[in-house]
C-alpha cells in the first residue's frame, strides 16, 4: 500500500478547495501547459519558446560566422563594416541559443489570501506559477523561482528538469498551506522589494521572468529594481487582483478562510472607505 499517496490525499482533503492549493492539482496543470501562452494575444507560438517574433526578447543569439549577402538575408544582419572594406555585401551569422532561463517570482503573502470568485489570489498565483515551469521544461527551457511569504524567501535556481518544477511547486504548496486568515503576522510591503532583489542575484542575462503578485507594497525602489532587471531580460508583471476590491458591491457579502466565515455589508460607507 503506498502511504504516501494516502497521506497527500489526506492533506489535500483538510484544505478547502480554492481556499488552498495542493500538491495534485498543480502536477495536472503540466497537462494544461502545452500550449499555453502568457500573452495569447501576441503573434506569437510560444512565449517561453521564444521561438518566433514577439515583443520580447526571446532566446538569445550566439554569433557564428561573417559570410556574403544571399538572397533572401535579413538586411538588418548585414555587417556594414565588412561590406564597405570589401564592397560586397556580407551579412553575420547567428544561432538561437538551445535553452533559456525562466524565472518565476511567487506572492504567498497574507494579502493573496483573499478571494470572492472561486478562489483566493494565492491560489491563482500557484496555478499560474505551475503553468509557467511545466510549459518552460516542455519546450527545453531551464526553470527556476522566487517564492516568498511574509517571513519567508526562497530561491530554486534555473535548471531543466522535472524534479525542479517539483521542488518549486512544494515550496509554493508549503507557503499556501501557512495561510491562515486569524494569522498574527503582520502584512508584509517590504517583503516584494526584498523577493525583487533575491532575483536579481538569481536570473542570468536574457532570461524571462515572471512576476506572480498583487503587488501589495509596490512603490519607487519596486519600480527601480523591476527595470534594472528589464535592462537584460524580458520582464512580464502578472496582475493577480480580484474583482471586488476594484469596485466592491454595495450588498452584505460572506467572507470565509475555508472553516470560519463572517458577514461583511459593503453597502456601510465605512467599510468601503477602508478599503479604498
Amino acid at each position: 500500500m503506498d502511504w504516501t499517496k494516502i497521506r497527500r490525499k489526506k492533506a489535500a482533503a483538510d484544505k478547502p478547495a480554492g481556499v488552498y492549493t495542493n500538491l495534485d492539482d498543480l502536477i495536472r496543470i503540466q497537462f494544461k501547459a502545452r500550449n499555453f501562452s502568457f500573452l495569447p494575444q501576441q503573434p506569437v507560438s510560444s512565449i517561453l519558446s521564444g521561438r518566433y517574433a514577439s515583443r520580447l526578447r526571446g532566446r538569445g543569439l550566439n554569433f557564428e560566422e561573417i559570410r556574403r549577402y544571399l538572397p533572401g538575408d535579413d538586411i538588418r544582419t548585414m555587417d556594414w563594416k565588412v561590406t564597405a572594406r570589401t564592397r560586397t555585401p556580407h551579412v553575420r551569422v547567428y544561432t538561437e541559443e538551445k535553452d533559456r532561463a525562466v524565472v518565476l517570482i511567487v506572492d504567498q503573502r497574507i494579502n493573496m489570501f483573499f478571494g470572492t470568485r472561486d478562489k483566493v489570489k494565492s491560489v491563482t498565483a500557484a496555478e499560474l506559477a505551475a503553468l509557467g515551469a511545466w510549459r518552460a521544461v516542455d519546450v527545453g527551457d531551464r526553470v527556476g523561482a522566487v517564492v516568498f511569504n511574509d517571513t519567508e524567501i526562497v530561491d530554486v535556481r534555473p535548471q531543466r528538469s522535472q524534479q525542479t518544477v517539483m521542488s518549486i511547486l512544494g515550496t509554493i504548496v508549503r507557503m499556501n498551506h501557512a495561510l491562515q486568515a486569524d494569522t498574527q503576522a503582520e502584512p508584509s510591503p517590504d517583503r516584494l522589494n526584498r523577493a525583487l532583489e533575491k532575483a536579481l542575484q538569481l536570473v542570468p542575462h536574457d532570461a524571462l521572468v515572471v512576476m506572480i503578485s498583487d503587488y501589495f507594497g509596490v512603490d519607487e525602489r519596486t519600480e527601480q529594481l523591476t527595470a534594472q532587471m528589464a535592462e537584460h531580460n524580458d520582464v512580464l508583471a502578472l496582475l493577480v487582483h480580484d474583482p471586488i476590491r476594484l469596485q466592491p458591491a454595495e450588498q452584505q457579502v460572506t467572507v470565509s478562510d475555508g472553516s470560519l466565515q463572517i458577514e461583511i455589508n459593503f453597502a456601510d460607507k465605512r467599510v468601503r472607505e477602508k478599503l479604498a
